[in-house]
C-alpha cells in the first residue's frame, strides 16, 4: 500500500515538474474546488485567466490547467508584456454551481499568493464573478470599467485576430485585404461573433457553426443584412468547408489527426487556445501546406489589455500594441519558410530565446522596484 502511494505521489510531482508552483484550493462551504498553476515567472508575476468547467475528474482539471498555464508563458513572452505564465481552473458547472461566496473564497486563495499570480475571466467566468473576488484581493484584472478595470477583453482579442488574418492574406495572396475571401468560423462566442461580423462588413463570405443553436440564431439576427454571405453548417461539417481560412474560435484541440485530413483551406487562424491537439499536428499541417498561425500569438489582444490594465487602463495604448500582432505573425511566417520549419517551431524558438535573454537581466541587483512591475 505504501509503495502504491509512493508511486502515485511521484507521478503527480513528475506531472507538475515543469511548473514553479501548483496550488489546490478547497472550500467545502462554498463548493470551491480550484487549481492554480504558476508555470514560469522569469518575465514577471504569473498572469492568466480562471476557467470554470465541469471537468470529469480532478486529473482532467490538472492536465488542463498545466497545459494552459504553460501556454500563457509563451503568450506573455511573445506579447512583450512583463508577466509570466499562470492559469487557474474551477471545477464545476458555470450555469449552476457559481455563487458570490465561491468567488470571494477563490479571491482569498489568489491573495494568499501575495502577487505571484494575477487572474481574471476565462471560459465559464465573467467580469461580474470577479467583482466578488476583487473584494478579497487586489490581484484581479479584466474588471468592468465601472470598477476601475479596462472592460471587455474580447474587443482587443478579436482585433488581434483580424490583424493576424490580414498578415496571413498578405503572405498567401500578396494583399492583406479581407474582402472577397471565404472563412470557415467555428464558435460564435464573444470573440468569434465579433470577428464574423467584421468579416461580413468588409465583404467576405463566412461559414459559421456553434454547438448552441440559440447562439447561431442570435448571430443570424445581427447579421441579417448580410444573409447572402452567411452560411450555417453543422459542427462536424465546418472542417470540410472549401474556404481560404479555417478559424477555430471555441474549444482547443480541434486541429488533430482526424480533422487535418479533411481540412480544405489554405490557413488556420483562430482565437481558441491550444488549437493543436499535439505539437506533431503542426507537422501534419505543414505537410499539407496549410499555413498555421500559432494561437498564443494571434489571440494575445486580451492578454495585452489585462497586462496593461495593471498600470492604469488605457485603450489607445492597448490598441496600439495589439497592432504589432500583424508584423509579428508575418515575420514568423517568413522565418519559418526561410528555415524550413513549422510556425510552431519558429515561435517556440523565439519565445525561449526571449526567456533566456531576460533570465539574468531580471535578476540584476536594483535598489528600487522597476517601473515595469510598479503595479497595484
Amino acid at each position: 500500500m505504501k509503495q502504491l502511494e509512493h508511486l502515485q505521489e511521484v507521478d503527480v510531482f513528475q506531472k507538475i515538474g515543469g511548473h514553479e508552483q501548483v496550488v489546490f484550493c478547497n472550500d467545502p462551504k462554498t463548493g470551491l474546488k480550484a487549481i492554480i498553476a504558476i508555470h514560469n515567472t522569469t518575465l514577471g508575476p504569473a498572469l492568466g485567466g480562471t476557467r470554470m468547467y465541469p471537468y470529469s475528474s480532478v486529473n482532467a482539471a490538472l492536465n488542463d490547467v498545466l497545459r494552459l498555464s504553460e501556454g500563457m508563458t509563451a503568450k506573455c513572452a511573445m506579447s512583450d508584456v512583463d508577466f509570466g505564465g499562470g492559469k487557474a481552473v474551477i471545477i464545476g458547472d458555470p450555469k449552476k454551481d457559481k455563487s458570490p461566496a465561491m468567488f470571494r473564497a477563490f479571491g482569498q486563495f489568489v491573495d494568499s499568493l501575495n502577487g505571484r499570480f494575477y487572474t481574471g475571466t476565462d471560459m465559464g467566468t465573467t467580469m461580474d464573478d470577479f467583482i466578488y473576488a476583487a473584494k478579497e484581493t487586489n490581484f484581479i484584472n479584466g474588471l468592468p470599467e465601472a470598477f476601475g478595470g479596462s472592460g471587455d477583453t474580447s474587443i482587443p482579442t478579436a482585433q488581434g485576430i483580424i490583424y493576424a488574418l490580414q498578415a496571413t492574406n498578405q503572405l498567401l495572396f500578396q494583399s492583406n485585404a479581407l474582402e472577397g475571401k471565404v472563412y470557415a468560423l467555428q464558435g460564435l462566442g464573444k470573440v468569434g461573433r465579433k470577428i464574423a461580423l467584421h468579416l461580413l462588413e468588409v465583404g467576405a463570405e463566412v461559414y459559421v457553426t456553434d454547438v448552441n443553436e440559440s447562439v447561431i440564431n442570435e448571430f443570424l439576427n445581427e447579421a441579417k443584412s448580410f444573409q447572402n454571405a452567411v452560411h450555417v453548417v453543422s459542427p462536424l461539417d465546418i472542417y470540410q468547408v472549401n474556404a481560404d481560412v479555417f478559424m477555430p474560435c471555441a474549444m482547443g484541440g480541434v486541429i488533430n489527426e482526424r480533422t487535418i485530413p479533411v481540412l480544405n483551406v489554405k490557413a488556420v487562424v483562430g482565437s481558441a487556445n491550444n488549437q493543436l491537439a499535439h505539437e506533431t499536428d503542426a507537422e501534419l499541417l505543414h505537410d499539407k501546406r496549410i499555413l498555421y498561425a500559432p494561437d498564443y500569438i494571434v489571440n494575445a489582444g486580451g492578454l495585452i489589455q489585462v497586462a496593461d490594465e495593471q498600470y492604469g487602463a488605457n485603450k489607445n495604448r492597448v490598441l496600439q500594441k495589439t497592432k504589432t500582432i500583424y508584423e509579428m505573425v508575418l515575420q514568423l511566417y517568413v522565418e519559418a519558410q526561410a528555415d524550413h520549419i513549422t510556425t510552431v517551431e519558429a515561435a517556440h524558438r523565439k519565445y525561449v530565446k526571449q526567456l533566456e535573454e531576460q533570465q539574468n537581466r531580471n535578476n540584476f541587483y536594483s535598489r528600487n522596484r522597476r517601473p515595469k512591475w510598479d503595479i497595484k
